[in-house]
């Protein structure tokens, strides 16, 4: 069995390297990302299933893998695909390797490419399917592994909330003095996103993707919250619907990520794919609210279409919604404020772990949110 191992872009761009973590074949969507710190972080965010992550950074391994940095339960990337893996693990909290990590997770990678190369392709090309082979599959023939990947599933149109949401609610008391129940909707939360609200005084229910107007509106929330996660927000309407229920009846809501994305078509706008999104922890942002420009956390491959020029009115009644922070690099809209409800989000990831943290302070924006509103009824 050879240790050589494919990765194949659906446009035909191949490139030959070595076998990395588990053997065999997996397809995704290959995006890169652009960390140069936190490969265990993206490794665990839900954000990145049916992905093939591509790191940037060309040395990734070094401090190995611990049990205290997991966004979340488990591996979700499909692939990964990295230039120089280390040969020595070094860290005193490291308890395995990430070689062993991907082994034993079943996680298909490869090393040995040029990164830089496959990020420029992606770049003029846009995000693809793509695929790995190694084992028994790095046999297969060129066109055989071409046509794998061609034949492997599109994200736009795809749901995959039930793929990483919990099954079952789980609750994570407040630290210091209770606010009240906040109630959030799992669409591939992080651990880092529970930990800030629950220093906030919430005491955070995170409920299952699938949960009904009347589960939600059992644990007496104070607030909703919709998390990141991966997929087309298209392929959500049911998850719109629930939102706008909530809306309606002015409970307090904040959304990160596919959160802001969910919340744009709750308001009546539209959502488009990016042709090769924005993933990696040096993205700067505009907060209008403030002018202060924010280096933050991106990971998402769509993006709300709404006017930068605004307020404007809610296509769906909600009355005067505006862009509240806009990416600098490509002004893509990065967050929405609601002016006559209590609603907003952001396109990013405020809790950034493992950084940066500028804007972590949106957590303390919606809790105080939370509090005008208790106090206004």
């Amino acid at each position: 069995m050879t240790d050589s191992a494919y990765l194949v872009l659906e446009d035909g761009t191949r490139y030959e390297g070595r076998a990395y973590g588990a053997r065999g074949r997996t397809l995704g969507e290959a995006v890169f990302a652009t960390g140069m710190t936190g490969y265990q972080e993206t490794l665990t965010d839900p954000s990145y299933a049916g992905q093939i992550v591509v790191q940037t950074a060309p040395h990734i391994g070094n401090t190995g893998m611990n049990d205290e940095d997991q966004e979340s339960r488990r591996i979700w990337v499909a692939g990964y695909v990295v230039r120089d893996p280390s040969r020595v693990v070094s860290n005193f909290r490291s308890l395995r390797s990430l070689d062993d990590e991907l082994t034993d997770t079943g996680i298909v990678g490869i090393s040995g490419i040029d990164t830089r190369a496959i990020t420029r392709r992606l770049r003029d090309s846009g995000a693809m399917k793509a695929g790995v082979f190694s084992g028994p599959d790095a046999d297969l023939t060129a066109d055989e592994q071409l046509a794998i990947v061609r034949s492997g599933r599109d994200m736009t149109g795809l749901n995959l909330s039930a793929e990483v949401s919990v099954t079952e609610p789980v609750v994570t008391p407040a630290v210091g003095d209770k606010i009240g129940n906040l109630a959030i909707l799992d669409l591939g939360i992080k651990q880092s996103t529970v930990d800030n609200l629950a220093a906030r005084g919430f005491e955070v229910h995170v409920l299952p993707q699938n949960v009904t107007l009347e589960q939600v509106l059992a644990i007496d929330p104070v607030a909703a919250f919709y998390s990141n996660g991966p997929g087309d927000p298209e392929a959500s309407d049911g998850h719109v619907a629930l939102l706008r229920e909530l809306l309606d009846r002015q409970l307090p809501f904040f959304g990160i990520c596919f959160g802001n994305q969910l919340l744009g078509r709750a308001l009546g706008f539209g959502t488009y794919k990016l042709p090769f999104g924005h993933r990696g922890i040096n993205q700067p942002v505009l907060d209008r609210t403030t002018g202060k420009v924010e280096i933050t956390a991106h990971n998402h491959g769509f993006a709300v279409d709404a006017p930068l020029d605004g307020p404007v009115e809610s296509p769906h009644g909600y009355g005067k919604v505006e862009v509240s922070h806009v990416g600098l690099n490509d002004q893509v809209v990065e967050g929405l404020r609601a002016l006559d409800i209590p609603a907003f989000s952001v396109q990013y990831h405020p809790e950034a772990a493992a950084g940066p943290h500028d804007a972590n302070y949106l957590f303390d924006r919606f809790r105080d949110m939370v509090l005008e509103t208790r106090k206004a009824k």
